[in-house]
């Protein structure tokens, strides 16, 4: 897949297992930007608009165990869709640095290789709901399976949240979506950057920040 470039804007994306920490890694990263001069658009999926929240609310559910993988894909990208459409495009076209906390990376690992649906279906609606649209530099923040999981249900149990579909997944789907997640740095690597989540939030931030700089031109 080729990297559509809009404008001048650049596309960044943070992905990983359950726990990881990314999204906390997402906000470290736009407000250090934000102090750099740039103008950044931070967003989450599936999420993002209004009307993603509202698929959200239906894909990440615990009630919603009925869901069907197939069906499970389709929300994924009716959301993304969305985001790219309403949000993310806008943003790149003006020039501004757009952070997504994950984006079809995710689909591919959760649902193309966790789920068994494969990749060649996730790239083909990919390309309908995306239009060619690809990360800049995708940072994977890197964890083994049993802490991601153990972080994520505390997190879950602190807040009551009711969005635990995923992580209530067993433990075997989710050390597939780990294994995909280091294949994908294999597979691109002028892309995809692994970066260690098992140190300390500081440490992961300067990590990501050294991955970034080369490519926003920031110090």
């Amino acid at each position: 897949m080729t990297s559509l470039m809009s404008g001048r804007g650049r596309f960044i994306t943070f992905e990983g297992p359950e726990g990881s920490g990314k999204s906390t890694q997402l906000r470290v990263l736009g407000e250090r930007l934000r102090k750099a001069g740039q103008d950044v658009l931070e967003t989450q999926e599936p999420g993002g608009t209004a009307i993603g929240v509202q698929i959200r609310r239906v894909l990440l559910d615990t009630k919603n165990r009925e869901l069907c993988p197939t069906a499970e894909l389709l929300l994924m990208f009716a959301s993304r869709a969305q985001n790219v459409d309403q949000l993310i495009l806008p943003a790149l076209s003006a020039g501004r640095t757009v952070l997504s906390d994950r984006f079809t990376d995710s689909t591919l690992v959760y649902q193309g290789v966790g789920r068994g649906l494969g990749a060649d279906l996730v790239y083909e609606l990919d390309r309908i709901a995306c239009r060619g649209l690809v990360p800049d530099l995708t940072l994977v923040i890197d964890i083994d399976t049993e802490t991601g999981l153990a972080r994520a249900r505390r997190r879950s149990a602190h807040t009551e949240d009711p969005e635990t579909r995923m992580e209530d997944q067993d433990v075997g789907f989710h050390r597939r979506v780990r294994d995909a997640y280091r294949q994908l740095a294999v597979d691109e690597p002028g892309r995809v950057r692994m970066i260690d989540g098992s140190q300390t939030r500081e440490a992961v931030a300067e990590q990501v920040w050294q991955a970034v700089t080369p490519l926003l031109g920031v110090t």
